[in-house]
């Protein structure tokens, strides 16, 4: 899962259209490889092999700022973990 730390007053909110996961980020990019679906690179290849591609399939939906980035962090963490959402 990708957080963002204490104190950050920007971040992305990204959807990857591949994977459908959301997340925040400290890059802020019109679009970025997803760290979930995305490929990564295989330090183990051989001379023959070819490098994987990755695509950018995480598109920024908005940028977050100033209180609601906390706001928007707790949210996606109760979202993954299917946390207690009483005190909403």
């Amino acid at each position: 899962m990708y957080f963002v730390p204490d104190g950050t007053k920007v971040c992305g909110f990204y959807e990857c259209s591949e994977c459908g996961m959301r997340y925040l980020s400290l890059v802020i990019a019109p679009s970025m490889v997803c760290p979930y679906c995305g490929e990564e690179v295989d330090m183990e290849l051989g001379p023959d092999d070819e490098m994987p591609e990755s695509f950018e399939e995480a598109k920024l939906i908005r940028v977050v700022e100033g209180d609601d980035v906390e706001k928007m962090d707790v949210l996606l963490s109760l979202a993954i973990t299917g946390g207690d959402c009483d005190w909403l």
